[in-house]
């Protein structure tokens, strides 16, 4: 046998798949090793056979008669006849030699099958690492990586070209560093690490948490070789938790009743607050209607708000009746809000019960100390306007309240810039006392007052307006000698009285329309009504 020969014969020894030789009148001339292995029949068993020994007659007639057999390379799907097991599928490529002969190239269809479906599905494992949002990363037992994905590279900012071959301990912070070979030696003994909760490190040195699921990798033997590791970022689901977590803790320790519901009214959920507030516990009322705590004289209250909650809207502050187990009333600011699901679909409804009950009475009490005083009191704002009168201011001036509120309080004096500077000072100083000050009744009766006032604050300490009283003075004039700024404010009045005399006796008016005429021209030419009333009597002013 020549070098070339033997040389050939070896290669096709090599070939791991049954090769047949056949001549044209379909007589086997040759046979390798996997021949042997595939069908059961020893070599020398074969040399000489016809090739219905290993394809039975009838397929080996159909696809000789059949023209595409003279096709070179085509597979066709035959039946091949085992020593031992008999009748049993495979492929056959054909091959035709210079010769005239024929090369039978034969796999069994099983093989061939099992090798096409591992092909597939390592097709689509490659295309679900690709495509994965979550990084999934191969190393070696040492820990060197050895595959990356798009993920991975998102994730924690190297490329594949900068991370592939460089260890897996480069991801890990310094405090962290045992993580490694730990979890590589329960990889190695085949075992599997499921969702451990850790940190990794970005390229850029900022940490991240993550949930990391490893397992073994294996070979064709079933040995460990490597690890896959599947790194899932859950900085938004640990973030989602922590509010959720600090949601939990202000809705369980707050001081207002915080209720859930479905759209259609059924309580979904009932903090400590509002078991207190309506007397039953969270299991007596979970699942049933909200109406439960809503009057019977409120029938339709409950679906109203429900339909403005599907509808999108808020409701802020709605003062209403709520009612508790044992019948009782009382009132409530009542909030609600809708709750959205992750596509902004409104799912429920949120409500927030306030008991208004203790600040109700706190405000008619205050409401009824204020009323209590015999003297003007009023609220001015900052920037001069009254917010807030009482009874005794209504009957100073003749207006009622609802038309004080929101004027200018310097209007109902005598010297509105006297009355101006006196709230000025109280700015600058914090308080002013018995400011003399003259008060104009709508009739034109005017009343001598000495004017104490402070600023008031909120909480914070911030400056909301200024709370002034203005004491009558004709009832102080038994007390000690006025001041000599109160002499001022009576010598005021004097001229201001004098002057509506001289006025009514010369225009031949009434005192009322004479005061008129004096305020209506301090008015037009912008001086003060003493400046108007001095100007009369002094030098004979016609108003």
């Amino acid at each position: 046998m020549s070098m070339n020969a033997t040389r050939l014969e070896r290669l096709l020894e090599a070939v791991p798949d049954a090769l047949v030789g056949m001549d044209q009148q379909g007589i086997i001339r040759f046979v390798n090793t996997q021949t042997e292995s595939l069908f059961g029949y020893d070599r020398d068993q074969l040399i000489g056979e016809p090739i219905e020994t290993l394809v039975p007659k009838t397929r080996r007639q159909e696809y000789l008669a059949d023209p595409r057999t003279r096709s070179s390379g085509l597979k066709l799907e035959l039946s091949g006849w085992h020593r031992n097991s008999g009748e049993f599928p495979i492929n056959v490529s054909i091959f035709h030699i210079d010769t005239g002969d024929t090369l039978l190239v034969i796999t069994a269809a099983g093989d061939v099958a099992q090798h096409q479906q591992a092909v597939k599905k390592a097709a689509l494992v490659a295309a679900i690492v690709e495509y994965a949002d979550d990084a999934i990363i191969g190393t070696t037992l040492e820990g060197t990586i050895t595959s990356w994905n798009p993920a991975a590279e998102k994730m924690y900012g190297y490329s594949a070209n900068e991370i592939i071959g460089r260890p897996i301990s480069l991801l890990f912070p310094r405090d962290r560093a045992d993580e490694a070979m730990a979890t590589l030696a329960e990889i190695s003994v085949g075992r599997h690490v499921e969702h451990v909760k850790t940190v990794r490190v970005r390229k850029d040195g900022t940490k991240l948490p993550v949930s990391i699921t490893i397992a073994p990798i294996r070979d064709a033997d079933g040995e460990v070789v490597g690890t896959s590791a599947i790194h899932h970022n859950v900085t938004e689901q640990k973030q989602a938790f922590e509010t959720a977590q600090r949601m939990e803790a202000i809705v369980e320790d707050s001081d207002d009743a915080i209720i859930s519901a479905t759209l259609d009214g059924l309580v979904r959920s009932w903090n400590p607050a509002a078991e207190k507030l309506f007397g039953y516990t969270s299991e007596e009322i979970i699942g049933k209607s909200a109406d439960i705590v809503t009057p019977k004289d409120r029938p339709h209250e409950m679906k109203t708000i429900l339909a403005k909650v599907r509808a999108g809207q808020h409701i802020d502050h709605l003062e209403t009746i709520r009612v508790r187990r044992d019948g009782t009333v009382f009132p409530v600011s009542l909030t609600v809000s809708p709750i959205r699901d992750q596509d902004d679909a409104t799912v429920g409804v949120s409500m927030i019960s306030r008991n208004m009950a203790e600040l109700n009475h706190a405000l008619r009490y205050a409401r009824s100390l204020i009323e209590s005083s015999l003297d003007p009191l009023l609220t001015i704002s900052p920037a001069g306007k009254i917010t807030d009168v009482n009874e005794a201011t209504v009957k100073a001036t003749g207006v009622p309240r609802e038309a004080l509120i929101g004027t200018d309080f310097s209007d109902y004096f005598t010297d509105p810039d006297k009355a101006n500077e006196c709230h000025h000072l109280v700015f600058v100083q914090g308080s002013a006392s018995d400011y003399p000050l003259t008060l104009v009744h709508q009739n034109g009766t005017l009343t001598d007052v000495l004017f104490n006032a402070s600023v008031y604050r909120d909480f914070n300490e911030n400056v909301l307006g200024v709370l002034a009283v203005a004491r009558d003075a004709a009832k102080l004039r038994h007390q000690e000698q006025l001041s000599k700024q109160l002499q001022e404010a009576l010598k005021s009045r004097v001229v201001i009285e004098q002057a509506k005399g001289i006025t009514a006796q010369r225009d031949a008016v009434t005192i009322s329309q004479a005061f008129e005429l004096m305020r209506a021209y301090a008015r037009n030419h912008s001086v003060s009504l003493q400046s108007v009333a001095e100007a009369i009597v002094e030098v004979g002013l016609q108003v």
